[in-house]
Order: C-alpha cells, then sequence, then structure tokens
C-alpha cells in the first residue's frame, strides 16, 4: 500500500510577537525620555503647594538660598549682575521660562525683589517652584 506524502510546509517566521516587542520597547523609552526633566537650581526646601505642576520646557533656574545668596542655572551671581545676564538669555531665547527657586525661609520681599528684577530684564514667563504636596480629597 502506497502512502501518500504531504509537502511539507515552509517554515514562517512570526513576526507578531517582535512587533509586540518593539512596539513595548517604543513605548517604554518615550515614557522614560518624558520623565527625565534637566534641574539646573542649586538644592534648597521648596514650599509645598497643593496647585504645584511639573515643567519640561527650556529654562532658567534662578534659586535665592535662605542666606541671600543668588545662583541662576547653578552659578552664583551677583544682584546687580543678574539684569544683564538674563537680558542676554532672553536674547538667545525669546521664550525662556524662569522658574524662581527659593528657600521657604527666605522673605517675601527678596522673592518680589527678584521677580521685579527678571521682570525689568524682559522675562515674560516665570513661575515659582514648589513641592507637590497630597492633593486634597474631593467628595
Amino acid at each position: 500500500m502506497k502512502l501518500l506524502q504531504r509537502p511539507p510546509k515552509k517554515a514562517r517566521i512570526e513576526i507578531i510577537p517582535l512587533i509586540d516587542t518593539i512596539f513595548f520597547l517604543l513605548v517604554f523609552f518615550m515614557m522614560a525620555s518624558l520623565s527625565m526633566a534637566v534641574y539646573r537650581g542649586v538644592p534648597v526646601n521648596l514650599p509645598k503647594a497643593a496647585s504645584g505642576q511639573r515643567e519640561v520646557k527650556e529654562n532658567a533656574a534662578l534659586t535665592v538660598t535662605k542666606d541671600g545668596e543668588l545662583f541662576l542655572d547653578k552659578q552664583p551671581i551677583a544682584w546687580d549682575a543678574l539684569p544683564n545676564r538674563l537680558t542676554a538669555l532672553m536674547t538667545a531665547n525669546p521664550e525662556l521660562t524662569v522658574i524662581i527657586n527659593a528657600d521657604e525661609d527666605v522673605p517675601h520681599g527678596r522673592v518680589v525683589e527678584a521677580m521685579d528684577v527678571a521682570r525689568g530684564a524682559g522675562v515674560g514667563r516665570m513661575a515659582i517652584a514648589v513641592k507637590p504636596t497630597e492633593a486634597r480629597r474631593r467628595p
């Protein structure tokens, strides 16, 4: 008795699992890159605020320490040199946002003075850095 032999099936490369893996890696690296924010300020104790938001845009960090020292992007700077430096930064990038990192023990008037200097140098966008607290539960 003669047995029928079927022709062997051609081997197939299953590409669906490969596509799933590549898609997963793509999403992973996209999410990882979004969470990488550049922080260029001097470490200070920020006050807490429930309405704090994260900034991801290009910005300049203006830090006022509790000792009254002033830093611009981690570089010490004198109060009288600040307007010229901010004007130069604004000329290079008109969309620049200045984030003011003031220690919670810094007097309010000193923060307002830093904001006035920045406004006088042509800074249109400013933000005050805070540590977010747990949001209050709403009923």
